[in-house]
């Protein structure tokens, strides 16, 4: 039988400066079913704020469900013995 030691390190979750976040939204107005009217995805709020005031203007529709993501990596505290690059899928370094 093989023999494994685990030891806990502490890590931080921090947002990956190197990725953009998206943002989009979807319209959920609608009383049977959905409008589903989407903004498509940008790397900034502005133009998605912009076309639900488009939307609403054009259809009174006023529910929306917003979206956003971004990227995070696990970093090691200071202190800790991990190194400083976070491990990417496939196991390189990032």
């Amino acid at each position: 039988m093989t023999r494994r030691v685990f030891r806990y390190v502490p890590f931080t979750i921090e947002q990956d400066a190197t990725a953009e976040p998206e943002y989009e939204v979807r319209c959920v107005s609608g009383d049977e079913t959905e409008c589903g009217a989407r903004s498509g995805t940008y790397s900034h709020p502005a133009p998605v704020e912009e076309w639900q005031r488009r939307h609403t203007q054009e259809t009174r529709h006023r529910r929306y469900h917003r979206h956003f993501r971004d990227y995070a990596v696990m970093r090691p505290t200071a202190g800790s013995s991990e190194p400083a690059e976070p491990v990417r899928a496939g196991g390189g370094a990032g």
